[in-house]
């Protein structure tokens, strides 16, 4: 067999390496669950880097994992490929009448509107459903706080939001000196949304925000260890007033 670009070759593919693999004959759809997590944050490191070759990659790695989910399904008769993607095409469909029907969307935000609407007459019991638990705090934030906001429930402007900010600032500090740290905990959750919630007036998604800190403070805090090993020196041994001398000068230099 040799690579193509067809996509029923890929699921040929993937139905031999089921039969004649034996790693990929023992897997089950739980055996694998974490290592498709695992391929979205890859694809989306990628994504971040502009690395725009290594993400092609990584989206063939999804694909993958669609793909052989779907084959262990058919396997068991409970869904194909085909199955799957008929549904999904379905659902983009019915959920665009503004495209492939007679309703008028003329803006982003009228979309997500009937987006939500649609989703309540297919059943779900609350805008919030379809939001996974499991998913990373920050971002279920920020989505549940877009849905919301979709249906009417937000601040009229980003002034307001900051205040809720001050707000929960103030909630926060108190509870340091007096609080327990059952309170802390919930001052402090509550001082985060709130700066999720702000950010979204100006297009900041929370996540990406926070990963962009995290690389700059990673490489700069790196600088750090690189300077105390060119002075022969172990990190621990360097003083809170030099590791600040080489932090400012990390800002200057990255």
């Amino acid at each position: 067999m040799h690579a193509s670009r067809k996509f029923e070759d890929l699921v040929l593919l993937v139905q031999i390496l089921r039969k004649e693999c034996p790693w990929d004959r023992k897997q089950t759809h739980k055996s694998i669950k974490d290592n498709l997590v695992e391929e979205v944050y890859e694809a989306l490191e990628a994504l971040e880097n502009d690395d725009f070759e290594e993400f092609k990659k990584e989206l063939g790695d999804l694909l993958l994992h669609v793909v052989f989910h779907s084959v262990m399904a058919s396997e068991n008769s409970q869904f194909s490929i085909e199955d799957v993607i008929e549904t999904l095409m379905e659902k983009l469909i019915r959920r665009h009448p503004h495209v492939f029907g007679e309703q008028v969307a003329d803006d982003e935000k009228k979309v997500s509107e009937n987006w939500e609407l649609i989703k309540k007459k297919e059943g779900k019991k609350s805008t919030l459903d379809g939001l996974p638990k499991s998913i990373p705090a920050l971002i279920r934030a920020q989505r549940m706080q877009e849905k919301a906001g979709n249906m009417g429930f937000d601040w009229p402007e980003w002034k307001e939001a900051w205040g809720k900010v001050e707000e929960e600032t103030q909630e926060f500090k108190e509870t340091l000196s007096s609080g327990s740290t059952k309170e802390q905990a919930q001052e402090f959750g509550d001082l985060l949304f709130s700066m999720v919630n702000l950010g979204r007036f100006f297009d900041l998604n929370a996540e990406d925000s926070l990963r962009l800190t995290n690389i700059k403070f990673e490489k700069r805090f790196r600088y750090i260890e690189q300077q105390a090993e060119k002075e022969n020196r172990s990190l621990n041994n360097l003083s809170l007033e030099e590791m600040d001398r080489h932090w400012e000068a990390a800002k200057k230099a990255l």
